[in-house]
C-alpha cells in the first residue's frame, strides 16, 4: 500500500498490528493480517527477511490465518514496519489495519464442494472496511465470516457476524455471536438474505452495531446481552426496508453440512480439473524465518506462487499440477511441517508459554512436544489444547481437552461439555505432562472417542 510510516498512528490496543508492536517477554510481536489469509511470494520473501533482519526470525500462524512475528528487536520496530509496508502488506489507510478480521476458509474458490465463491464479496467488504474511516471505529477483535460451503471449513471460532452460502448459492443465512448451526440443538441463523445482499447487509449490521453499543460493548456479544438478537433484527428492518431478509420454517431447520479439518493434510481435490491444493500444518503454529523463504518457493516451484495460510496454523498451497503434488507434499514434510493428520502434534496445539508471555504459568510449547512423544498416533483422536493461563490465546473454539497450567511443568485437565462454560468439566489437577498423557491415552468414559 502506499501510505507512509510518518502517516500510520494506530490508534491505542493491546492487540498487535501491523503498525502497532506490543511488547512480550520475548520481544515486540507484529502481527500481519492477510486478506482472506492470501500470501504470495515475494510478501513471504519479504516478511522473512524483515523478521530476519528486525527480530529473532521467529514467525506464528494464528489462529485467524494471520501471521505475527515475535521477538521484534529494541529500536528496530520502524524498520520492520517500513520493510512490510513496502511489500504491501499494509492495508489501503492505516486506520484500516485493525479491522481486516474476515475469515475465509483456505480453499476458497477451489474446494469442490463449495456453494459460492466467497472471495469476490470478501475483497470488496475488505475495501471498504479498510478504506472508510467509518468502520475503522471497530475493535480490533470484531471479526466476520464468510462461508462458502467449503468441506475445508473453521466453524467452530465464533464470529461477531457469520454469512453462511445457502444451497443454490442465491442466498446467505447468518447470525450474530457464534457459529452456523451444526446440530440439531444448535441456535438457527437469525435470518437470511439474497446473495445480490450479502455485502449491503454486513455494512448495515456493521453500522448499528457501531451506533447501538456503548463504548464499553466492544464485540457482538455484548451488545446481546442488553439488545437482543431479534431487537437488533427489528432495527434493521426498519432502517433498511429495502433489505429482504427471510425468516421461515426452511431456514429454521437449515443445517450447514459438516466440514472435514483433515482436508487441511496433504494431497486434496479441488474443483478445477488437474490441479490439487496441498496443506501442512506448523508444528505448534511456529515457523522460523527459513522455513517461510522455502514455502514460497515451494509454492513458485509447484503452485501458484501464493499461499494460503489456515485457521488451524498452517498453510495451504493451491493450483498445483496433479503430478506435482506428491513431490510437494514429501517437500513440505521435509521441511519440518506436518501432513500426517494421525501425528500426536497435529492434534496438539499450545500458547507461547512462559519464555515468552508474563501470563503463562508453564512452558507450554515445550510441553506440548513431550506430550506428543507420549501420546499414541491416530486422526481419530481428539485435539487438545495447552494453554499457560486461561486467555486461551492459542485457540478460539474450546478444544476436547484442555491442559490449563497451574504451575511450571503442572496442568489442569478439562474436558469440553455443553453444559458447563469456559473449558469444561475439571477431570483432575495438578498433573504432570506424563500423568497428562497417561489420562488422555487410557480408553474412558469421560474421554469419548
Amino acid at each position: 500500500m502506499n501510505h507512509s510510516l510518518d502517516a500510520a498512528v494506530p490508534r491505542p490496543s493491546a492487540c498487535p498490528g501491523l503498525l502497532r508492536i506490543v511488547a512480550a517477554r520475548d520481544g515486540g510481536i507484529c502481527r500481519i493480517k492477510l486478506p482472506g489469509g492470501r500470501l504470495d511470494a515475494a510478501q513471504a520473501r519479504a516478511i522473512a527477511a524483515a523478521a530476519t533482519a528486525c527480530a529473532g526470525g521467529v514467525l506464528e500462524a494464528t489462529n485467524r490465518a494471520n501471521l505475527q512475528i515475535r521477538g521484534v528487536l529494541p529500536g528496530r520496530e520502524a524498520e520492520l514496519i517500513e520493510r512490510l509496508l513496502a511489500a504491501g502488506l499494509g492495508a489501503a489507510s492505516a486506520g484500516g489495519d485493525d479491522v481486516r478480521n474476515l475469515m475465509l476458509s483456505p480453499a476458497a474458490g477451489h474446494d469442490p464442494q463449495a456453494l459460492a465463491d466467497t472471495r469476490p464479496l470478501a475483497a470488496a467488504l475488505l475495501a471498504r472496511l479498510e478504506g472508510e474511516p467509518r468502520w475503522h471505529a471497530l475493535s480490533p477483535k470484531f471479526a466476520v465470516q464468510l462461508d462458502g460451503g467449503e468441506a475445508l471449513a473453521m466453524l467452530d471460532h465464533p464470529h461477531d457476524l457469520w454469512l453462511a452460502a445457502l444451497p443454490g448459492a442465491l442466498a446467505y443465512a447468518f447470525g450474530l455471536a457464534g457459529c452456523p448451526p451444526q446440530q440439531p440443538g444448535d441456535a438457527p441463523a437469525l435470518a437470511a438474505v439474497p446473495a445480490a445482499q450479502a455485502a449491503e447487509l454486513v455494512f448495515a449490521m456493521l453500522e448499528l452495531f457501531l451506533d447501538c453499543a456503548t463504548p464499553e460493548q466492544t464485540r457482538m456479544r455484548q451488545l446481546l446481552e442488553t439488545l437482543p438478537a431479534a431487537g437488533l433484527l427489528a432495527r434493521l428492518r426498519e432502517r433498511h426496508p429495502q433489505l429482504e431478509l427471510r425468516q421461515d420454517a426452511a431456514l429454521a431447520a437449515w443445517r450447514r453440512a459438516p466440514a472435514a479439518p483433515l482436508l487441511r493434510f496433504g494431497v486434496q481435490a479441488q474443483c478445477e480439473a488437474g490441479l490439487r491444493q496441498v496443506g501442512a500444518q506448523a508444528v505448534l503454529g511456529r515457523l522460523d524465518a527459513a522455513q517461510l523463504a522455502a514455502l514460497a518457493g515451494l509454492s513458485e516451484r509447484h503452485g501458484d506462487a501464493t499461499l494460503r495460510l489456515t485457521p488451524w496454523q498452517g498453510v495451504l498451497l493451491p493450483n498445483v499440477p496433479a503430478d506435482a503434488a506428491a513431490a510437494l507434499a514429501a517437500d513440505l514434510q521435509n521441511l519440518g511441517l506436518l501432513t500426517d493428520p494421525a501425528a500426536p502434534l497435529a492434534r496438539l496445539v499450545a500458547c507461547t508459554g512462559q519464555s515468552g508471555c508474563a501470563r503463562a504459568l508453564a512452558e507450554t510449547k515445550a510441553d506440548a512436544r513431550a506430550l506428543a512423544e507420549l501420546l499414541p498416533a491416530g486422526a481419530e483422536l481428539p485435539a487438545v489444547h495447552l494453554s499457560g493461563c486461561p486467555r486461551s490465546c492459542a485457540s478460539a473454539q474450546v478444544a476436547p481437552y484442555t491442559l490449563l497450567a497451574t504451575a511450571p511443568g503442572r496442568y489442569r485437565l478439562l474436558a469440553r461439555d455443553p453444559g458447563v462454560a469456559g473449558f469444561g468439566r475439571e477431570l483432575a489437577d495438578h498433573l504432570t505432562i506424563e500423568q497428562a498423557a497417561a489420562r488422555l491415552a487410557a480408553p474412558c468414559p469421560e474421554f469419548p472417542a
